[in-house]
C-alpha cells in the first residue's frame, strides 16, 4: 500500500511541475524550443504536428514523463540497499523512457497513416 501511495504523489507532483514549468510555457510561446522528447519524437517516428495535436502531444508527454519518473521512483523504493537503489536507478531509467516514448511514436505515427488515407 505504501508502493502506490508513493507512487501517486510521486506521478501528481512530477506531473504538475512539468505542466507549470514545460507545457504551459509551450503552449503561450513563450519558449523558442521545443522540448527534448517532441523533438525525439519527430525526429525518431518522423512526426508531423500541428496545432491541437501538438498541445495533445505535450499532454500526453507530461503524463508520460510524470508516469515513468514515478514508476522508476517506486521500484527504487522497494530495494532495501543503497547500492541496489544505484543500480536499479541506473539500469532501468532509460529502457522504462524509451519503451513509452516508442509506445507514444508508434501510436502518433498510426494515427498519421489514418489521416492520410
Amino acid at each position: 500500500m505504501k508502493e502506490l501511495i508513493l507512487f501517486g504523489m510521486t506521478f501528481v507532483f512530477v506531473f504538475l511541475i512539468y505542466e507549470l514549468f514545460v507545457v504551459r510555457k509551450e503552449k503561450k510561446g513563450k519558449s523558442k524550443k521545443k522540448p527534448v522528447e517532441v523533438r525525439y519524437l519527430e525526429t525518431r517516428y518522423k512526426i508531423n504536428l500541428k496545432g491541437k495535436e501538438y498541445k495533445r502531444l505535450l499532454n500526453l508527454v507530461s503524463v508520460v514523463s510524470a508516469f515513468d519518473i514515478a514508476l522508476v521512483v517506486t521500484i527504487i523504493m522497494v530495494a532495501k540497499s543503497f547500492i541496489l537503489e544505484l543500480v536499479l536507478g541506473a539500469f532501468l531509467t532509460l529502457p522504462i523512457i524509451l519503451v513509452s516514448y516508442h509506445l507514444v511514436g508508434k501510436i502518433y505515427q498510426k494515427k498519421g497513416k489514418k489521416k492520410h488515407v
